[in-house]
């Protein structure tokens, strides 16, 4: 199609800084992503729907490798964001490796060609599936999260085998948007406590089974961080315990894995962690702190992953009904909290727009709702809208490519929408919408 474009100023440029680096404005309203409307991706897919750059996911991936180079580090993508056959191509050919959660992430990425060596697999409570699938494929590395972990791990190994493992660390340091995704206290249910002696028994334990090899320490202190400082504080305690262990047992372990968590935009204003200053400081840091313990510096690894998939993102929702209750104005969607549960989940906020039409309307404040049977399913609550929308008009809600999609429910049977990728001016299906056909192949019973 032929996108004729107008002056940034009409859409509002503060308004599109947080949407995909190629959005534009059209006329009347209009909006597109990677050269493509979003109204025509409404018409054409249906709503609600959603939409995801491949040329911002990209770019991400090429900024994340530029700011951490092969000879000093290593990235991650953590496929927990917004994981799909596609996706996995992109993130392999932009040099990325990749961190999964469970063997069904690791079966998708693996049968979708990324290479098993670079995928490093989670979780607080792996099942024995989870395990055998990983050994089966040849993943890269395990991060143990607990001590019943070395044992089942170098059992499924057997003899003759040998698995490199890491070990998730709490270092006692807070960080995070939400109490919810701070994970670098002893207060949540991921890692081994630097505090209580647990991580330096489970190092000790896995220096002991000729099955493990250890190859470095990890750490994730938490989600959605806007500052470096914390971790910075978590370089100091890592290199701290590594000097411990090469003191202890005589081991130098060459990687050190500082998780991901990096913050982003969801509104216009908010801040989000700065990528140069996270590098610079993290390679600082270590280096700094390695000399200061007289050891030489370990491989760096980050898993981002939010950062990634985030603003690469945008959600579309036909508006159903508009409703004013008293002073309150509810605008509900074809949407909701099965597609994305994070408002209710964490009380995230998001800064949804109206497209495909052009309002004279002064505004007002909305609060957007799902169709949900919960008093909960709140998309965005009191935020501008025209005064005049109405049933019919399309809604669209930037920086939506993560931890939405890949936390969707079947709640009410709704259906999870489908995934659209948009590059250089076309748009195609990654993963459709899903059906009552689907839900009835599942139920067997009678």
């Amino acid at each position: 199609m032929t996108i004729t474009t107008l002056p940034e100023i009409a859409a509002g440029a503060d308004e599109l800084s947080i949407w995909p680096a190629s959005t534009i404005p059209l006329p009347h309203g209009g909006l597109a992503v990677g050269g493509v409307s979003l109204t025509d991706i409404a018409e054409r897919f249906d709503t609600p729907a959603y939409v995801l750059d491949e040329g911002e996911v990209r770019e991400r991936c090429r900024a994340y490798r530029d700011a951490f180079p092969d000879t000093t580090g290593d990235v991650l993508y953590a496929a927990k964001a917004f994981l799909s056959r596609a996706m996995v191509r992109w993130v392999r050919e932009e040099g990325l490796g990749l961190d999964v959660c469970s063997a069904g992430e690791l079966e998708l990425a693996v049968t979708a060609g990324f290479p098993p060596e670079r995928i490093v697999l989670h979780g607080n409570a792996k099942s024995p599936r989870d395990l055998e699938v990983a050994l089966r494929l040849g993943v890269g590395r395990i991060v143990i999260d607990s001590p019943s972990e070395i044992a089942r791990i170098a059992a499924v190994v057997g003899p003759e085998g040998r698995q490199k493992v890491m070990v998730r660390v709490v270092p006692g340091v807070s960080a995070g948007g939400h109490d919810k995704i701070r994970t670098g206290t002893d207060d949540q249910k991921f890692g081994l406590s630097l505090t209580d002696g647990g991580a330096q028994h489970a190092i000790a334990k896995i220096l002991s089974q000729p099955q493990l090899q250890l190859t470095g320490l990890h750490c994730h202190i938490g989600s959605q961080i806007a500052t470096i400082d914390a971790y910075q504080v978590a370089v100091r305690r890592m290199v701290n315990l590594m000097a411990d262990i090469r003191a202890s047992h005589g081991v130098v372990l060459p990687e050190l894995d500082m998780g991901g968590g990096h913050g982003i935009a969801y509104r216009p204003g908010e801040p989000a962690l700065d990528l140069t200053a996270l590098a610079r400081m993290l390679r600082t840091e270590l280096a700094a702190s390695c000399a200061t313990v007289g050891m030489s510096v370990p491989r760096l690894i980050i898993e981002p992953g939010r950062a990634i998939a985030g603003p690469a993102g945008v959600a579309l929702y036909g508006v159903l009904a508009v409703k004013h209750t008293g002073e309150k104005v509810f605008v509900a969607v074809d949407g909701g909290m099965s597609d994305n549960p994070r408002p209710a989940l964490y009380g995230v906020r998001y800064a949804p727009r109206l497209v495909g039409r052009h309002s004279t309307a002064g505004a007002c404040t909305a609060t957007v709702v799902g169709r949900h049977c919960e008093a909960g399913d709140i998309l965005a609550a009191d935020v501008e809208l025209p005064g005049d929308i109405h049933p019919g008009d399309l809604l669209a809600v930037p920086v939506a490519g993560a931890y939405q999609l890949s936390m969707a429910s079947g709640y009410n049977l709704v259906g999870r929408p489908p995934v659209i990728a948009v590059h250089d001016g076309a748009a195609r299906v990654l993963v459709r919408r899903e059906t009552l056909d689907d839900f009835r192949s599942r139920d067997v019973g009678d």
